[in-house]
């Protein structure tokens, strides 16, 4: 498993519970949760649509970039889409390497670059009943 999109929760010591290779001595790990207030008003809850097939194709490019340029042994995503409570997983993160600077550049990598090039769309749903999407 290298990139997944999911519509049921993410299971986070199921997604980081793997044994990283003996060749490797850093496992570096990002967790993406819903949080209750974005620019001051409190949110109930968020949705995630996606362009599913681009969506993978592009989190394996990422993926591919981030394992090439850092020397990264193994690399997985997971992305939720859907309807989430506050409190649960959007995204997760592991990246395994032989040292712990590789392991960390290619996690901060991975994150950011999903945020900016894949096509998930997250709309936040206030308290107020209220919703706007995001610019992601």
């Amino acid at each position: 498993m290298a990139s997944l999109i999911v519509e049921e929760p993410i299971s986070l010591p199921e997604f980081f519970g793997f044994p990283p290779d003996p060749s490797c001595g850093a496992v570096a790990s990002f967790a993406g949760v819903v949080r209750d207030h974005h620019h001051g008003r409190r949110v109930q809850k968020l949705h995630y649509e996606c362009y599913r097939s681009m969506a993978l194709g592009e989190m394996e490019r990422i993926t591919a970039e981030a394992k090439e340029r850092w020397n990264v042994h193994e690399a997985r995503v997971i992305h939720r889409v859907g309807e989430l409570q506050v409190g649960e997983t959007a995204v997760a993160i592991a990246v395994v390497s032989a040292h712990r600077a590789e392991a960390f550049a290619a996690c901060r990598y991975l994150i950011e670059e999903i945020k900016r090039r894949v096509p998930i769309w997250k709309k936040e749903i206030f308290e107020d009943g209220t919703g706007e999407w995001v610019v992601c």
